[in-house]
């Protein structure tokens, strides 16, 4: 198995506030909450493939259809995220995209916009996470700029082959030089989480569980990250 790979498997068995945490407490961007599951399953996580949108130029000629170059060349287990500066006026992704990311082995879609045909999505079991829903189209509104360049969602720089997980809290992004120290840091956290909840269900107080000493030694606890 791949150094990728591994990192893969170690991110499915996390979640999005794990995560956020390590990613606070590393100094680098926690996530975003804006952009939402607008499907079930409201879980995935991959590697980054970038897309970014403009505003269609009038009289410019018109490109290839947005996203479907990404798509074309995606791997599986690859999620596409959608730049579109969060514009809620236009859809930035709708139902054949998402039959042509399942198709593909793409394992979901991220859009600082707003999606379309949510229904179909939702009959494939694809996941797509937006700011939202509706039906107006980005023909004549919208082209693609570039696709495989880094790009800013919701004020977060990404870059395509970072790692990326969603569920029901939002989005969080991992730059992938940084992907193995995140993940440890989160794995940790997640045992300690775990080790508190036993005491609860134990029957320990939740006053005495969680006193502060147990919870702002973390840090001085945490594994040490160079």
């Amino acid at each position: 198995m791949s150094d990728a790979d591994t990192s893969l498997t170690r991110l499915g068995m996390l979640d999005t506030t794990l995560l956020s945490d390590a990613l606070d407490a590393m100094g680098l961007p926690g996530g975003t909450g804006a952009i939402r599951a607008q499907t079930q399953p409201a879980q995935m996580h991959g590697r980054v493939r970038t897309v970014e949108l403009g505003p269609l130029v009038q009289g410019q000629a018109h490109g290839p259809h947005i996203a479907t170059a990404a798509v074309a060349n995606a791997q599986p287990g690859d999620v596409i995220v959608v730049a579109n500066q969060g514009r809620t006026d236009v859809s930035c992704w709708g139902g054949l995209l998402s039959l042509g990311s399942q198709r593909r082995g793409v394992r979901g879609v991220i859009a600082d916009g707003l999606c379309r045909d949510v229904a179909e999505a939702r009959d494939l079991q694809f996941p797509v996470f937006s700011r939202g829903a509706t039906p107006r189209t980005a023909r004549n509104r919208l082209q693609q700029v570039a696709s495989g360049v880094p790009i800013i969602i919701d004020g977060i720089p990404v870059d395509d082959g970072d790692y990326v997980l969603g569920d029901d809290c939002g989005v969080v992004f991992i730059p992938q030089d940084r992907i193995d120290d995140v993940l440890t840091r989160a794995e940790w956290a997640r045992d300690r989480e775990a080790a508190i909840a036993a005491d609860i269900r134990r029957g320990i107080a939740i006053d005495e569980a969680m006193h502060d000493a147990r919870l702002t030694s973390t840090a001085d606890r945490a594994p040490t990250i160079d």
